[in-house]
């Protein structure tokens, strides 16, 4: 079956009836799809298909055929970062960080829409995502501060 992970196109072999986060990590080695809850309500294992936050540890990985799937590590790299990751790393908005892949990459689609954003409209978006550490404010102040960076850049 062909996925396209990250910008690049991909085969992948396990059953059709694996779920999709435990294929991304065990068979193509993407450890930053984490596995918490494993019944997509914690958030983790969100991943981007075709732009939309999904959980993945609920997800068939048929699911997935002929989509194209971003992880945090498909965001940005350590030497040009999206907005998104760089403002997680100022407002230090991480502390254990098990739950940040999902959070970053559903806070990156909140802000591909373009759209100008409240922290309440953030804070929703979030709010299916736990994280146990209280990190939560800081993160809605991320997305706040990688709005704002984006706004200049464009």
């Amino acid at each position: 079956m062909k996925v396209c992970v990250n910008g690049r196109s991909v085969e992948l072999t396990n059953a059709t009836s694996t779920k999709a986060a435990y294929a991304l990590r065990h068979e193509l080695g993407l450890c930053d799809v984490r596995i918490g809850c494993g019944e997509g309500y914690c958030g983790a294992c969100t991943v981007l298909v075709d732009g939309k936050p999904t959980t993945s540890c609920d997800l068939p990985l048929w699911a997935l055929e002929d989509k194209n799937i971003t992880t945090v590590r498909g965001l940005g790299s350590p030497e040009r970062p999206h907005a998104v990751q760089s403002a997680f790393v100022e407002e230090q908005a991480g502390q254990c960080g098990y739950c940040l892949s999902g959070i970053l990459v559903t806070s990156a689609a909140l802000l591909d829409t373009g759209r100008p954003l409240t922290e309440g409209e953030i804070r929703a978006a979030l709010d299916r995502h736990l994280c146990r550490c209280g990190a939560h404010g800081r993160m809605v102040k991320a997305v706040l501060r990688a709005q704002a960076t984006l706004r200049e850049q464009a």
